[in-house]
This record gives C-alpha cells, sequence and structure tokens, in this order.
C-alpha cells in the first residue's frame, strides 16, 4: 500500500494542475495518443531488459507533466501519417515487432557480404565458409543438408524391383516359408523313374546329343548312330547311321517334331524325316570341322562351328546359305532362339554370351564377359521373353539371369560344379524353377526357385559320370539326363501347368458354334 501512494498522489496533481483545455483534447483522441506510443515503440532500440528503480516521492511536478502529458492535436496528425493501415494492425503492446529481428541474416542468400563492402569483410566471410566447410569434413555431415526432416523418407523396397513387376504378377520377396520348402524337397526323386541305356556315347562337354521332340518322341547319338525312342509306347528304332567313323556331334528336333537335324562331325547337317525315316538333303558350309551346336526357327537352322562362326540356313531352297556370323574366338557350344523369335543367343568356349536380333543379324545386341568358363547351358524364360539364363563349366559355376531388353543382369546363382544344362519348370506350391544338370565334381541335379533363387532340392550323384546334357519333355514335368557313365535317365520333377485362358465373350461362343455346325 505504501507503493501506490506516490503513484495515486502524481495522478492528483496531474488532474489538478493541466490545463482543463489538454484533458478534453486527450478525452477526444485517445487513438492519436496510443499512435504515438506505437511509433515510440517500433523506434525504441531493442536492449536488454533492465529493472528501474521505483519512482520517488520527490519526483518534480515539471517531469510528470512531460512524462505523461498528452501531445498536441497538430503534431499527433503528423505522426500517424508516418504509418500505414497494415503496419499500425500488426503489432501489439505485449507482441515485439519482426521489423527489428535478424532472422533474415540466417538464410543463405545473406552469407556473402556486399559486392561493394571492405576487403576486410570479403575475406573475414570466405575464411568463415571454409571453416565450416572442415568442420563439416570432420564430421561426416553435408554442409546443404537439412537438419530437421519433418517428413518421414519413403520406404526403400527389400530387394531389388524384379522383371516379373513388367508383367502384372505379384512380386515374391524373401524366401520360400519353412514348411513350403520342406514339402517340395520331399517331392523331389532320389532315383530315377526310368533307366534307358546308353553305350558308347561321347563323353565331351561341348556336344549335345540328345533331344525331346514335341510328338514325345527322344533322339541320342551313339557315337556313329542315332537311334529314337518313343515315350509314349515304349519303342526304340535306329533312325540313322553314318558309317566311316563319323561321329554324331549335336541332335536338333524341328518345331513341330517332324523332321530331326543330324550335326556331324565334319561340319555338315543332314536333315531326316521321322515317319519315313528318309534323309531329305545335308546341309554343307565349307568349315570342315564340328557342329557342336545348332538350332531349328520355321524353316531356318542355325548351327555353329568349332572357329566360331555361325551360320543360317533355309532348308527350303536349294542355295540354302542366308547368312554368316563372326563373334565367337571359340567353339560354339549353345545355341537357343527366344520363344517369340524376336532374338537368339550364343554360348561359346571363349567364354561369351551374344545376344542377337533376329531381324537384324549384323552386331549382336549384347556382348556378356561374366562367365569365366565355357558357356553350354543356356535356357530362356518360357513366361517371361526377355528374361535369359545361362550357366558356365568348370572354372566358373555360376548361373546368370539376363534382361535381354536392356542389357542388365538381374540375378546370380553360384553353383558347386560346372553346368551343363539349364531348364524351366514349374511347381505348383513353389512356382517357377530353374533346373540345372552338373558335371566335375558332383554329377548333381540341382533346383533353384525364381526369383527368390532359393535352393529347393537337389539329386546328388545323379550319375556315376558327370552329366553331357539334361532336356525337359513337351509337357514340362519330366527332365531327361544323359552322362559319361552311358545311362539316359529320366527325373520327374514338375507338375503340369495348366495356364488359364480368358474366357471367350458371348459374340465368340455363338460364331463358334455356328463354325462348329457347319
Amino acid at each position: 500500500m505504501d507503493n501506490l501512494r506516490p503513484l495515486g498522489l502524481r495522478k492528483r496533481l496531474i488532474e489538478l494542475l493541466l490545463p482543463k483545455r489538454k484533458a478534453i483534447a486527450f478525452e477526444k483522441e485517445p487513438s492519436l495518443v496510443r499512435a504515438k506510443l506505437l511509433v515510440e515503440r517500433l523506434h525504441r532500440p531493442q536492449f536488454p531488459m533492465k529493472l528501474q528503480p521505483a519512482l520517488s516521492t520527490s519526483m518534480s511536478l515539471l517531469d510528470s507533466r512531460n512524462m505523461l502529458s498528452p501531445p498536441k492535436p497538430a503534431k499527433l496528425r503528423r505522426l500517424t501519417s508516418l504509418l500505414t493501415p497494415a503496419e499500425a494492425s500488426q503489432t501489439d503492446r505485449f507482441i515485439p515487432s519482426h521489423r527489428n529481428l535478424t532472422l533474415n541474416k540466417l538464410t543463405p542468400q545473406n552469407e556473402q557480404p556486399h559486392p561493394n563492402a571492405l576487403p576486410q569483410t570479403h575475406i573475414k566471410a570466405q575464411t568463415s565458409k571454409i571453416y565450416q566447410n572442415h568442420v563439416a569434413e570432420a564430421c561426416g555431415l553435408d554442409v546443404n543438408s537439412r537438419i530437421l526432416c519433418y517428413r518421414p523418407a519413403p520406404p526403400e523396397r527389400s530387394q531389388p524391383l524384379s522383371v516379373f513387376s513388367s508383367m502384372g504378377q505379384k512380386q515374391k520377396t524373401g524366401l520360400l516359408r519353412p514348411s513350403v520348402a520342406s514339402a517340395r524337397a520331399k517331392k523331389i526323386p532320389t532315383a530315377p523313374e526310368r533307366v534307358l541305356d546308353a553305350p558308347n556315347i561321347v563323353d565331351d562337354f561341348y556336344l549335345n546329343l540328345v533331344a525331346w521332340a514335341l510328338s514325345n518322341l527322344i533322339a541320342i547319338g551313339l557315337e556313329d548312330t542315332v537311334y529314337v525312342w518313343n515315350a509314349s509306347t515304349g519303342s526304340v528304332g535306329l533312325l540313322c547311321e553314318l558309317g566311316n567313323n563319323m561321329l554324331v556331334t549335336s541332335l536338333r528336333w524341328s518345331e513341330d517334331g517332324s523332321y530331326i537335324s543330324v550335326g556331324k562331325e565334319d561340319g555338315s547337317i543332314e536333315i531326316w524325316d521321322i515317319e519315313t525315316n528318309l534323309r531329305l538333303r545335308t546341309l554343307l558350309h565349307g568349315t570342315g570341322s564340328r557342329v557342336a551346336a545348332h538350332c531349328w526357327l520355321s524353316h531356318l537352322v542355325a548351327l555353329g562351328s568349332r572357329e566360331g562362326s555361325i551360320f543360317h540356313s533355309d532348308v527350303r531352297v536349294n542355295d540354302h546359305l542366308v547368312s554368316k556370323l563372326e563373334t565367337h574366338v571359340g567353339e560354339v557350344c549353345g545355341i537357343e532362339y527366344r520363344p517369340d523369335a524376336q532374338q537368339f543367343c550364343l554360348g561359346a568356349n571363349d567364354n561369351l554370351v551374344a545376344v542377337w536380333d533376329a531381324r537384324a543379324t549384323l552386331e549382336p545386341i549384347f556382348k556378356k564377359t561374366n562367365h569365366r568358363a565355357a558357356v553350354k547351358a543356356m535356357a530362356w524364360c518360357p513366361f517371361q521373353n526377355s528374361l535369359l539364363a545361362t550357366g558356365g563349366g568348370t572354372s566358373d559355376k555360376t548361373i546368370h539371369f539376363w534382361n535381354t531388353s536392356t542389357g542388365a543382369r538381374v540375378n546370380l546363382i553360384e553353383t558347386e560344379s560346372q553346368i551343363s544344362s539349364l531348364n524351366w519348370g514349374y511347381e505348383s506350391k513353389t512356382g517357377y524353377e530353374v533346373v540345372a544338370t552338373h558335371g566335375y565334381p558332383l554329377n548333381s541335379i540341382s533346383l533353384f526357385n525364381y526369383p527368390t533363387l532359393q535352393k529347393t532340392g537337389e539329386i546328388s550323384l545323379a550319375h556315376d559320370s558327370r552329366v553331357l546334357s539334361g532336356c525337359m519333355s513337351p509337357d514340362g514335368t519330366t527332365l531327361a539326363t544323359v552322362a559319361g557313365d552311358e545311362n539316359l535317365k529320366f527325373w520327374p520333377l514338375f507338375d503340369l501347368h495348366k495356364h488359364k485362358t480368358a474366357e471367350p465373350e458371348v459374340g465368340q461362343k455363338h460364331m463358334k458354334r455356328l463354325m462348329e455346325l457347319r
């Protein structure tokens, strides 16, 4: 109460001593007084707040008048003209103004001094910048990176993007469930379903001496003879005998299974009619070296020589040679056309994989040198045209998966022995798989799920000698393997894949019924 007495006394003295005219002006124009106080507050320097001593009762009357007396109306109008309505409405007596703050000095635009500033200012700014960079480098930070992140980073993929995403299929991530993997391993046979004798088979890794036709016929080359076994009836017959100690080096069926081509040691190919057992013609290429691999595409036959040349022949015309390609410097031991006939791939003893465009054979689209041994095993994916699997020999022991549309390697599997053949299959529980036949030292058969790359099963010591080649049955369920132990074995590995077909529309059903009635 004692502190309030001086204030009450001072207020009473002001009311008694001030002229009545000024008091009336103070009451009529309170907004002008507030405007002047606002101007004084805005232009007042921002010093640290200090405690002021209490007013003493001995304050003179003159000081009191100068402190609290309102200004004249003319001066107030002059002061209010300095303020705009926007400026006057953006402040409050308890909220400080942002005009005098130095937040803009924290922005990067003001880090550099003005071009007309003193040289000492520029030197100081450069020194500070260099010091800041040194500190950031020592701490392992980026100067331009954000310190506070108000939004979480987008989640990353647990695995790289698979080629199956372009097909609209569900992306498979991680490994198979243990129960599914265990059930799959139990379905893999430990013994072959059937074993046939293959006496005097040539034990050569680079040759392709077994082929399975669409008509369920299996051809096998034994030295200079070719036998055909009917998998439906179990009958076997002699197709041809070359004679003159001429070895059979490769066998391949036409797409419809009506003809079989026999590659010979002298570099020629014989075309045989399977129904009449007659030789239709012989394709000569003048190389004089054996044909270890060849492939059919409609009426064309592509073959590779021991020198690395590739020939395309048209079996319909007399002058059969269509083109000659020079890519490899080693023996060509693998040739495969893509299912849609747009591309074909070549593998050779020079460790090179070449992918060609079937419509333009001037230069290969891609050349891959990732393998460290001969590339004989090659298989196109039956459900993804641009996916190719290739396997290397003894010094490589790896399976590479290629996207032939972009040339990128999408996956890799490391095995423990040389790879002599690759084939694709389907299992109802695990999906698509790759089966590989191996030579030294395991002589086994391995199965890998794709795209998880998980090993789903293995048949150890499938043969007593290295597996030379393997081919799938037309229905994609059984694998036939031939080895240096002179045995041809059959392994039921996969399930029959039933492809879903689209339901025909109502109009198509009606048209089909009309055609059947006719």
